[in-house]
């Protein structure tokens, strides 16, 4: 029994050894590009995005243009951040706070379900958690 124990261990510390990395690059890109894409439709369309921050969106504790600059500003910053790897763990921690503020601001996300914000979230723990792994900036500057 014993050789089978060590035999499943070796098994999964080399399979994690060779794909943490990978997994840590996937998690920053999927969110990367959900927020990216966000980002860029709303600096296309800035007219209905004034109107949805102005009209739809109930943003907290600031003016709602000031909102609707600082999302699309953060929602294209900061994904070319985590794509790069750059300073992980805050970025993730700000597209975090980015996240919340969207699940909070719209209410219609609630009646609809908010998976997708609840994956990202996740995710961007992992990347807070476990840093941006060996294919990144912050590897190649030695931030952990």
């Amino acid at each position: 029994m014993q050789k089978v124990i060590n035999l499943y261990n070796i098994i999964f510390i080399n399979f994690h050894k060779y794909t943490k990395d990978l997994f840590l690059l996937f998690a920053r890109l999927y969110v990367a590009d959900a927020f990216l894409r966000s980002g860029i439709s709303k600096f296309q369309n800035w007219d209905t995005t004034l109107y949805l921050f102005e009209s739809e969106y109930q943003v907290p504790f600031i003016h709602w243009e000031l909102a609707a600059y600082m999302a699309t500003i953060g929602e294209i910053v900061l994904p070319i951040l985590l794509i790069l790897g750059v300073f992980n763990r805050i970025v993730a921690l700000k597209l975090s706070a980015l996240n919340i503020i969207a699940v909070v601001s719209y209410p219609i996300l609630w009646q609809q379900g908010f998976y997708d914000h609840k994956v990202w979230g996740a995710l961007m723990l992992v990347s807070v958690i476990y840093g941006a792994g060996r294919f990144s900036i912050d590897n190649l500057l030695k931030i952990k």
